[in-house]
């Protein structure tokens, strides 16, 4: 799936993303609103990641929806 199909989705992707990245709250997701350099920063804040390693691990999580 594609950014712009995930942001178009982004309430029924939230939850997904929520399973994924348990320490986000509902509020950061929902200030990512499905823009994937809003949640690859919320992402790295969160879990202390380099930027490459948020970057694949956001990669990754997309091509499985």
């Amino acid at each position: 799936m594609n950014w712009d199909q995930i942001e178009g989705k982004w309430k029924q992707m939230k939850g997904k993303a929520r399973a994924q990245w348990g320490r986000l709250t509902d509020d950061e997701l929902d200030v990512a609103a499905g823009k994937r350099d809003v949640l690859l920063g919320k992402v790295q804040e969160k879990y202390g990641l380099a930027k490459d390693e948020a970057e694949r691990q956001i990669d990754a999580w997309s091509k499985t929806l």
